[in-house]
């Protein structure tokens, strides 16, 4: 068994193997055996896939990271021939029909792949507690969440089960994970990476995919090889792309706009949320960067409200779709409320605020550029509360009972009334606001590149990530600065 696995990220692992001190699949046997070890407390893994990995790892690798331990969320990021759920009852079993782009080139990276990991249906929350498979356990307190959409991946990254694992993030679902499990995790600019082939989950161009890593190396490494137009890309991001080599330029002064409200949609922060943003400023400045507080240059509520419009006839495209093959009954039996309820909505809203919800988009994005004009990058809090607690991320009887209500055959036709939707509308708001007070949603709206960087505990040892948001196309320069934070402030890792 090789014993020193836990003490090196993914590079580190591909340079054994390159320098012939280790097979690839002496490396599988220490992850299998670390994931048999922790994930029956977890959660983190729901599809084990070790035959395949064995297999793979026993032919010739080649790439960046070949003979490296790999796992893949179980949504979007199909594997020909694999099993995928979506994090929904109504796929359990079935078996992907072709390979996602992303995934295509995550292999020909090198990587094995050996698991599917756990994520709430269709990605659609917050947290990582599909009725599927059940809730995965943040790594540092088995009681708390490991966040979402990609909770699973980022538990087991943390957990040092791998030293990186495929994500997505369509809200702040690489983010808002990687900062409750306290690893590094890259939202790449709209069109870096591939979505494809099918196009229908990147939700009007909010979602994209990357992974979830314990060091900033591994990520820059794999954006390298993963970023680039595909066949059918509705858009691409610029250049440069040199992302691993560029840790090793000059990053010069940089000019951070911080702001430090101490209030998300309203809602009060928890204390070392703040803290986490103020101490990483300090940090800032001690690097010789320039660091002013400033205002938030967009309305989050008007972002929140445009990114759930989006998402919401997005989501009712799919549900229609998925109709349309197994049928509504099957369907409806088989999805859960508050996916069903979100594609109710979309069914319901007017053609004009899809295309106002557009347009809101523009103008967010707009004032993004323009402030990015006099500043280099934005700091902000990924998340308003530390990893919450696993029994209050579960929704409330009442809760329950108003969402089998909202679904029910009797309320089918209230949220065509446009008052009583509306009402719906800003109760659901109020309530996705408030289960983690995130601030993520704004660079998927807009498409801008932003990271989740793991630099604060709380005094029960907690991770609390910052967020740092870029101009679009510069991803460069933010895991230049990501690379920096962490040669100064190197973030603890489980062993």
């Amino acid at each position: 068994m090789f014993e020193d696995y836990v003490d090196y990220d993914g590079l580190g692992l591909a340079a054994l193997v390159a320098n012939r001190e280790v097979h690839p699949s002496e490396i599988l046997e220490a992850a299998i055996d670390r994931a048999e070890k922790l994930n029956p407390k977890l959660n983190a893994i729901v599809t084990p896939l070790y035959d395949h990995a064995r297999a793979h790892a026993r032919t010739e690798l080649s790439g960046p990271f070949a003979g490296v331990p790999f796992l893949l969320k179980d949504a979007h990021h199909a594997l020909e021939g694999t099993p995928m759920s979506n994090g929904s009852r109504l796929h359990q079993g079935e078996r992907s029909s072709f390979t996602a782009e992303i995934v295509r080139r995550f292999v020909e990276a090198g990587v094995v792949v050996f698991g599917k990991t756990n994520t709430p249906e269709y990605k659609l929350s917050v947290f990582t507690m599909p009725k599927a498979w059940g809730a995965t356990r943040n790594p540092w307190d088995l009681s708390r969440s490991a966040g979402g959409s990609s909770g699973g991946s980022a538990a087991a990254v943390a957990a040092a089960i791998v030293p990186m694992a495929s994500a997505t993030d369509e809200g702040g679902s690489i983010r808002m994970p990687a900062s409750a499990c306290g690893v590094f995790g890259l939202k790449p600019s709209r069109g870096r990476n591939p979505i494809g082939p099918d196009f229908g989950w990147e939700y009007e161009g909010q979602s994209t995919s990357h992974i979830v890593s314990r060091t900033v190396r591994d990520s820059a490494a794999m954006l390298d090889a993963t970023a680039g137009p595909e066949l059918g890309s509705p858009y691409v991001a610029p250049g440069p792309t040199r992302f691993r080599a560029g840790l090793e330029a000059d990053l010069g002064q940089l000019r951070v706009g911080m702001s430090t409200a101490t209030e998300v949609f309203g809602v009060p922060m928890e204390r070392p949320c703040v803290e986490a943003v103020l101490t990483t400023g300090r940090l800032l400045q001690d690097l010789g960067h320039v660091v002013e507080e400033v205002a938030l240059p967009f309305d989050e509520w008007e972002v929140l409200r445009a990114s759930i419009v989006l998402g919401a006839t997005n989501t009712a495209a799919v549900v229609s779709e998925l109709e349309a093959r197994y049928g509504r009954r099957k369907v409806q039996g088989s999805l859960e409320e508050v996916v069903r309820l979100l594609a109710a909505v979309g069914n319901a809203l007017p053609a004009e605020q899809v295309g106002a919800s557009r347009w809101m988009g523009r103008r967010v994005g707009l004032a993004l550029a323009e402030f990015f004009t006099r500043y280099d990058m934005l700091l902000i809090p990924t998340m308003g509360r530390v990893p919450v607690p696993l029994d209050e991320a579960v929704p409330t009887a009442q809760e329950r009972r108003l969402l089998r209500f909202l679904v029910s055959a009797p309320a089918s036709g209230l949220l065509g009334v446009r008052p009583l939707r509306e009402r719906v509308m800003e109760a659901q708001m109020e309530a996705f606001s408030r289960q983690v007070l995130h601030r993520t949603m704004v660079a998927n709206l807009t498409g801008v590149p932003a990271m989740s960087v793991p630099l604060h505990r709380t005094n029960e040892d907690l991770p609390v990530g910052v967020q740092l948001l870029g101009p679009f196309g510069d991803e460069a320069r933010m895991l230049r600065l990501a690379a920096q934070l962490e040669q100064a402030k190197p973030w603890p890792l489980c062993r």
